[in-house]
């Protein structure tokens, strides 16, 4: 982790390595968008609400995350007032050719700041030093952000992929009440390292949707689940949204969880959404079942991510997981999910 530097400090970006990204960060749990935003970055560190800095960004990455909107090159940090922010800006060193806009954000509302006068203030800072400004289509960006006493100003370098939506679980081919949301499927996945050249697997892959998410990312897919009805349902949804694409390979079948059909070792990670109480059509014994599966995908890779709507952890460690961290998120009032990422 990185330390940041006081709020009134002015970082002048320069071209000595390493280079300092601020992401804007999405959704209302700052450390799970932290968490997954360092499967693209290294010393990820929110330093105020919606914001976090970074080093040694991948840009492709960042492109595929759920909970960063932007990843922008930090010029300076200093106070949320307009004065600093344009003292900011006159001083830095402004290593960009081509066409400019500002973008200003209050974010999450928490300085009040007035973001048309920001970008008119700091454009004029801009064509002072020479620049053209093109407010349709910029050569460059320049995003001013404003969050909890802190100004940020940076270089737009790369946006995610905001393409969630034609996946949601009603939208998909095959359906079943209770999957899960492509947003936080594509963050499980993210966070367990899924990227081209790996395989991961779900060995409770329900529908199929944190396969489809990993997949996206180009990683190589296998799903198991007990009902061959599951199965067969996530590979429509599968071939559906895959199909065509270049790298990923996917499959499933239907398994045990507790008796996967891979050797040792064989995948990089493993992600599965535990089947939830009396939803479950498990037979027997639910807690048995979840704990069986933590010893054989301990048994298949090093590393997971597990989800359930009570926490795991217990059971994990007993299987021989080191529990890294874990989240809660607030699905609705009768539903907490609980994630753990192991190792």
């Amino acid at each position: 982790m990185t330390t940041a530097p006081p709020i009134n400090s002015v970082i002048l970006h320069t071209d000595s390595p390493p280079r300092v990204y601020v992401f804007e960060l999405g959704g209302e749990d700052d450390a799970f968008a932290a968490r997954e935003a360092a499967s693209a970055a290294a010393a990820v560190e929110v330093v105020v609400p919606g914001l976090a800095l970074a080093r040694e960004v991948e840009h492709e990455r960042v492109r595929t995350l759920a909970y960063t909107h932007r990843a922008s090159r930090v010029l300076g940090r200093t106070d949320a007032t307009i004065a600093d922010a344009t003292a900011l800006l006159g001083d830095a060193t402004l290593d960009v050719e081509g066409t400019v806009a500002v973008r200003a954000r209050d974010v999450r509302r928490t300085t009040g700041i007035d973001t048309q006068l920001v970008e008119r203030r700091l454009g004029g800072v801009l064509t002072d030093h020479g620049f053209a400004v093109d407010l349709d289509d910029p050569d460059h960006e320049l995003r001013a952000l404003f969050a909890d006493g802190t100004c940020i100003l940076g270089w737009l370098v790369t946006e995610s992929v905001r393409d969630f939506g034609p996946r949601k679980p009603t939208k998909k081919p095959f359906f079943k009440p209770g999957s899960m949301d492509p947003l936080l499927a594509r963050a499980l996945v993210n966070i367990a390292g899924a990227r081209s050249g790996n395989l991961l697997v779900d060995p409770m892959c329900g529908t199929g949707g944190i396969l489809v998410e990993a997949g996206l990312v180009e990683a190589d897919v296998v799903g198991f689940d007990a009902q061959a009805t599951m199965a067969h349902g996530a590979a429509r949804n599968l071939a559906h949204y895959l199909d065509g694409e270049a790298d990923p390979e996917f499959a499933t079948a239907r398994s045990d969880a507790t008796r996967l059909p891979l050797r040792d070792d064989a995948a990089d990670a493993v992600v599965f959404d535990a089947p939830y109480g009396r939803q479950s059509k498990i037979e027997g014994d639910l807690d048995g079942v979840v704990a069986g599966a933590f010893t054989e995908v301990r048994r298949i890779a090093e590393r997971a991510v597990v989800v359930g709507d009570r926490p795991w952890t217990t059971a994990a460690r007993e299987a021989g997981w080191t529990v890294e961290t874990t989240f809660e998120r607030q699905v609705h009032r009768s539903l907490v999910r609980h994630i753990a990422v192991l190792d």
